[in-house]
């Protein structure tokens, strides 16, 4: 019985321990905890789909060799796939709340990803490939974990922001620098090792603001940022290891 005299079952209370169990942080209601998870189910929705893209238009680049051949043997359209990325940006960030512009960006974002990551791919061996492939699952999985465990117990990562910013920004400069002033394989495998650690970080960073700092609307650049941490963790990674069987 409860306070007003009404029979409370035994599964209404198995009900109530589930949602307290599967809160996303301390302090958070139950009503927001709900829209929270659906927003996360969203994102990574998206990000799955992302991802799948991703494969399919790279295992396209690596099979088929005439569009492996016009990609690498055209320098223009390679360099135009490159800068293509940051111009479809700013698009995607001002109609991120518009549907189905959003989406549209986004696939087209994704896809002149894709064939950039394709060339890479074509140009390593595949055992590297799927080796680089597998530690970058490995470890994005483990971090997700560990930030979603991390939240549950009260942990906030928002401190890591210009932490990680910094540290990109000077691996910038440095991979600008060494197109001029080529450095050697051991300040290239440390300059790896550092941007592997900082791209890590920024999916650390960037799965605690999916869980406590971004807005409803904003999935579809929750899942820009995530895909683009995976990504740049796999290429470097990718990267790593090439040099490393040189």
């Amino acid at each position: 019985m409860d306070t007003y005299g009404t029979k409370s079952s035994k599964a209404d209370y198995e009900v109530d321990l589930e949602a307290g169990g599967n809160l996303l942080y301390p302090g958070i209601g139950y009503g927001e905890n709900q829209l929270r998870w659906g927003f996360i189910r969203k994102v990574y929705g998206i990000l799955s789909a992302q991802i799948l893209l991703t494969t399919l238009v790279s295992a396209i680049i690596v099979l088929y060799e005439p569009a492996n051949q016009l990609l690498r043997g055209n320098s223009s359209l390679l360099l135009f796939l490159c800068i293509l990325p940051f111009v479809l940006l700013w698009p995607l960030h001002v109609y991120q709340q518009k549907h189905p512009h959003n989406f549209i960006f986004l696939g087209l974002f994704t896809t002149s990803l894709s064939l950039t990551v394709g060339v890479s791919c074509a140009q390593t061996d595949g055992r590297i490939v799927l080796e680089a492939l597998f530690l970058t699952s490995a470890v994005v999985l483990g971090l997700t974990g560990y930030t979603f465990w991390a939240a549950k117990k009260g942990h906030d990562f928002s401190f890591l922001g210009p932490i990680l910013f910094t540290s990109l920004f000077i691996i910038i400069l440095t991979g600008f620098m060494q197109m001029f002033f080529p450095l050697g394989s051991t300040s290239s495998a440390i300059i790896g090792g550092l941007s592997a650690i900082v791209f890590s970080g920024y999916v650390v960073y960037d799965t605690d603001n999916l869980i406590k700092r971004f807005t409803y609307d904003e999935y579809i650049w929750a899942s820009v940022n995530l895909y683009l941490d995976i990504l740049n963790l796999f290429l470097t990674i990718l990267q790593m290891l090439r040099q490393a069987e040189n």
